[in-house]
Parts: structure tokens; C-alpha cells; sequence
């Protein structure tokens, strides 16, 4: 097949770190520009806005929207009204209206786009989720804790309203959530802990509800130090069921059956390929609203102020 032209928006850290090496792998895609006020990429052409891009290279057909979620909204409408295909890094968005109404323009325009949840591209979460399609689900108990100063260093947008706070990475645990379990859930109460000097929370409890009453809870941290823990304990009449390393690991009765490498982007991007051949929109607001209703739903607790430098 012809490579697809793609341009990066927003040339951060998880542009470098993920989606450019999985772009240059990739055989559905070739990097035609990137768009950044700060920083390029070699050999590639850059442009300092989305308007000089969309009205200078009108045969790049897909844009990927790597900046903050805060200002990902203005620059996916822009390339879908241009009728161009659109990839949102996760989340997707500020909010879940202004996602919303991204997915009624694509439908509008017949173009592709897709909200990412890379963790459920994780090696380990399909099997996860074909297991646990044949079991009884007794409980769920999420430890999703890590070193914010290690992934997201000087990095002030995630601390901004519409940041998310540790829901950034604690999204993608619900994501994986949202994606084994074969039955809706529901926030029912959460805890959130937000530093006296930050607008979003550094640590947050959240217990879920479902129609068959199973007690499910998620605990998300971003002051853990030394190893950092992605994972997920499912409790059923049949045996444990465990996924760890963020869903690159499943374990079944202690047993190790399933442990890959992280080829999370890869497949995100060969989905992305295939959407835009059929023109079709992937959006799953599920993780994004149960974050919503979090805020909406938890109680706000103080805790000590936060500083990058410690």
C-alpha cells in the first residue's frame, strides 16, 4: 500500500519518545511535517501553526494531535473541517462535549478519527479480555502508582484544569478497564488529593459500581518512588486473574502466561491506518467520563504542596 502523509502536531515528549519511532516503523504512514513553536524534527518540515500546514500542504491527508489536551479541540477541528483524518493522543480531550463534537464533524466530513487509548494496545490485554469474557467476575483492584518527576518532568500543563493530574496516567489504566471487563461500570465515589499549590490531584481513590454489585477500586499515586506499579487484580469463581506492567503481563493463578514487549503505538498507528481507509470514526469516551465523573463525584482533600525539584 502508499504510505499515508502524517503530520505531528505538538513535538513533545510523547511525540519523541512514541509516536515518531513508531511512525518510522510504520508502513501505512511517512512523517511529512511536524508543527511546533518550539522545536523540529530533522529533515522534516515545520510549521509554526495548524493553519500554515493545512493551507501550505494540502496532500498531507492525517494529522496526529500529540500537545496538551487543552488546546487539542481547535486544532482537530480545523483538520477535520480541512478534511483531513485525525489521531488524538490520549485523552482526548478537555472535556467530554468538546470530544462529542469532534465526532459529529468527522461523521460530517467522512473523515477518520480515532481517540487513542494505547494501553489497551498493551500485549497482554487482549487475552486479559477473551479470559475474562468466560469468568465470573468476583473484584476488581487497580494500584496504579508512579514517579511524576520521572515521566512527566517540568511539565506545568498536566497540573492545569484540564490537565488531569495523575488521572493523565491513571486513564490508562480505565482505559484497560473499560476494555476486559464485559459489563458497564460506574463511578460510584472517589477521594482526590490535590496539592495546596496545584489545580489538579496527585493521588485519587475511586471505588466503582456495576448492576451486579462487584466491589471494584482503583487507586492512583504519582509520588511512588522506586518501582513504579501498573496494576490490575481481577478476583474470579474460576481463579486470579492478573495484569501487571501496565498490560504487558498477564498472570493466571500465579502462573505466567502471557509477557511481551511494548508495542503499544505500533498498534495504534495500524489502526489508525485502517480507519482512515474505511473513513471511519473510533471514539470510546468510556475512560474519559468515568474520569469526568470523578471530578464530578469526588471529594476534594488537601495535601502537601508539590514541587518539580522536590
Amino acid at each position: 500500500m502508499t504510505a499515508i502523509d502524517v503530520a505531528i502536531v505538538g513535538v513533545g515528549k510523547i511525540a519523541r519518545d512514541q509516536h515518531l519511532p513508531s511512525i518510522e516503523k510504520s508502513d501505512y504512514f511517512r512523517l511529512a511535517a511536524t508543527v511546533s513553536r518550539h522545536t523540529t524534527v530533522n529533515g522534516v518540515a515545520n510549521f509554526a501553526t495548524i493553519d500554515e500546514l493545512l493551507s501550505a500542504r494540502p496532500e498531507i491527508g492525517a494529522v496526529s494531535l500529540c500537545m496538551p489536551p487543552q488546546a487539542r479541540f481547535d486544532a482537530a477541528w480545523q483538520a477535520l473541517s480541512a478534511g483531513r483524518h485525525v489521531m488524538l493522543e490520549k485523552p482526548p480531550g478537555a472535556s467530554v462535549a468538546e470530544v462529542q463534537a469532534l465526532v459529529r464533524l468527522a461523521r460530517d466530513k467522512g473523515v477518520a478519527l480515532f481517540a487513542t487509548w494505547h494501553s489497551r494496545h498493551a500485549h497482554a490485554v487482549p487475552q486479559a479480555k477473551a479470559l475474562l469474557a468466560e469468568r465470573t467476575i468476583q473484584s476488581v483492584e487497580i494500584v496504579w502508582k508512579e514517579d511524576v518527576r520521572r515521566w512527566h518532568p517540568g511539565q506545568e500543563w498536566i497540573w492545569q484544569p484540564g490537565g488531569l493530574g495523575v488521572f493523565d496516567p491513571g486513564i490508562n489504566a480505565l482505559s484497560i478497564l473499560t476494555e476486559i471487563v464485559p459489563h458497564p461500570v460506574h463511578v460510584s465515589s472517589a477521594t482526590l488529593e490535590f496539592p495546596e499549590n496545584r489545580a489538579a490531584p496527585i493521588a485519587a481513590d475511586i471505588r466503582f459500581a456495576d448492576h451486579l454489585g462487584t466491589p471494584i477500586r482503583a487507586e492512583f499515586d504519582w509520588r511512588q518512588t522506586g518501582p513504579q506499579s501498573w496494576n490490575i487484580d481481577i478476583a474470579t469463581a474460576e481463579g486470579h486473574v492478573r495484569l501487571s506492567s501496565g498490560g504487558a503481563v498477564l498472570d493466571v493463578d500465579g502462573q505466567r502466561v502471557a509477557e511481551g514487549p511494548d508495542g503499544e503505538y505500533d498498534g495504534l498507528y495500524r489502526h489508525f491506518a485502517a480507519l482512515v481507509a474505511e473513513r471511519r470514526v473510533d471514539v470510546d469516551l468510556a475512560p474519559l467520563v468515568h474520569v469526568a465523573d470523578a471530578f464530578m463525584l469526588g471529594k476534594r482533600v488537601p495535601a502537601p504542596a508539590f514541587h518539580d525539584d522536590g
